[in-house]
């Protein structure tokens, strides 16, 4: 099962009006493994950026000035999406921006069929709140010291992440990791130690030759008082 995690920035809240979309970010899930492709792109939106969206992500006017239009990136974007579900937090203001971009190139629009807001997932789950990115990322524990400024690839990386925990998948992969460990082990032979790696059914003879051991003992002979460590040696 393929899906993409998704997030945009903005000039602005208005899809309708005059702002545009300066950034999109996407992650590849692959049975909800991110498989380490993702599409992101920053695109000029033949407008000013107004400091207000700048303190938010901190992507300036000057910074955009050589980025692609939306409708240059267009095919490539839906090339990359296919007709897979598309995950995003607060879904509506993304999809709004989205279409209002492919409307005016003459695209396909999105459905919001295809659409899993995890804002709406969140607030079923946790019906209190927070239910911000960033509220939720303190909850389940996923660091995001790095998000100084939000950026659309990655606050979708943060986001894959989130999803994971909302849809319970993050222990299911655990529990399925584990399993396989156990099962690698059982294979091989070798025992487990409880809460640790697997060791070797037969220790690694040592690598010091007998002359090197030799020179270790005389080494200790220079010693005044007896070492800490003779305390520990069997």
């Amino acid at each position: 099962m393929r899906e993409i995690v998704l997030d945009t920035e903005t000039t602005g809240f208005h899809a309708e009006g005059d702002d545009r979309i300066i950034e999109i970010g996407c992650i590849e899930l692959i049975n909800y493994i991110p498989s380490g492709e993702s599409y992101h792109i920053y695109i000029n939106p033949k407008r000013d950026v107004p400091i207000e969206a700048q303190n938010v992500h901190g992507i300036t006017t000057e910074f955009l000035k050589d980025k692609p239009l939306f409708r240059e990136i267009a095919d490539e974007f839906l090339e990359f999406i296919q007709q897979d579900t598309l995950i995003i937090h607060n879904a509506a203001f993304d999809i709004g921006f989205l279409n209002a971009e492919l409307k005016r190139v003459r695209r396909p629009l999105l459905d919001m069929n295809r659409v899993l807001d995890t804002l709406a997932l969140a607030r079923r789950k946790h019906p209190a709140g927070p239910n911000s990115l960033d509220a939720l990322c303190k909850r389940y524990n996923i660091d995001n010291s790095n998000r100084t400024y939000h950026g659309a690839l990655l606050d979708s990386e943060l986001l894959a992440d989130v999803y994971l925990e909302l849809s319970g998948q993050r222990q299911a992969n655990l529990e399925l990791a584990n399993n396989r460990k156990a099962t690698e082990a059982d294979e091989t032979g070798s025992q487990s130690i409880s809460g640790g790696a697997p060791t070797r059914p037969t220790p690694l003879p040592t690598r010091l030759t007998e002359a090197e051991q030799s020179a270790h003992q005389e080494f200790l002979k220079t010693f005044k008082t007896d070492p800490l460590w003779h305390k520990y040696q069997h």
